[in-house]
């Protein structure tokens, strides 16, 4: 199913409303959301179960025992899963960039950390660490995204080679 823009703004001023919701709900503890938005209109495919199982799997490995709540929502707008960690907000930015950056699925997932009274994700810079990568070559994504440098058709292809062979490994 295609998603237009306005349900995808809609989608996110939800997450950001739960967001809230969590972190009041869990005072002390770190949010993780994991999201998987690939290009395009579809948000919600058999590829994107795919990464977002495998990104609660890693978090499931990296913080065992260590959840407050975690929550899984599986939208037509995209998947996305919420990990509350009673631990402070950079030693969990830490571990979900490791994840982002080693894992064999991480460029397809995004893990964004949250603590109550900052009203922004904390940003890899806060650990000095480099902006992400395009997909597809070595310039920083966000810089990709906004240039519209690559056709979303090879965006598309890139993903689904790298959930093939994630599959059959």
């Amino acid at each position: 199913m295609e998603i237009t823009l306005d349900r995808l703004l809609e989608s996110r001023d939800r997450r950001v409303a739960r967001q809230q919701e969590l972190l009041a709900a869990f005072p002390g503890c770190s949010l993780v959301c994991l999201t998987v938005q690939p290009p395009g209109p579809v948000k919600r495919s058999a590829e994107s179960l795919i990464v977002g199982g495998a990104g609660v799997a890693a978090l499931l490995e990296r913080f065992a025992g260590q959840f407050s709540h975690l929550e899984i929502r599986d939208l037509d707008t995209g998947y996305e899963a919420y990990a509350l960690l009673p631990l402070p907000d950079l030693e969990v930015k830490r571990i979900c960039c490791e994840i982002e950056d080693t894992h064999p699925l991480g460029r397809l997932m995004d893990m964004d950390v949250l603590s109550a009274g900052s009203p922004a994700p904390l940003g890899r810079e806060a650990l000095g660490l480099a902006p992400r990568k395009c997909l597809l070559c070595d310039q920083p994504a966000r810089f990709c995204i906004r240039a519209g440098t690559h056709e979303k058709a090879a965006l598309l292809a890139r993903a689904k080679q790298m959930v093939n062979e994630f599959c059959h490994v």
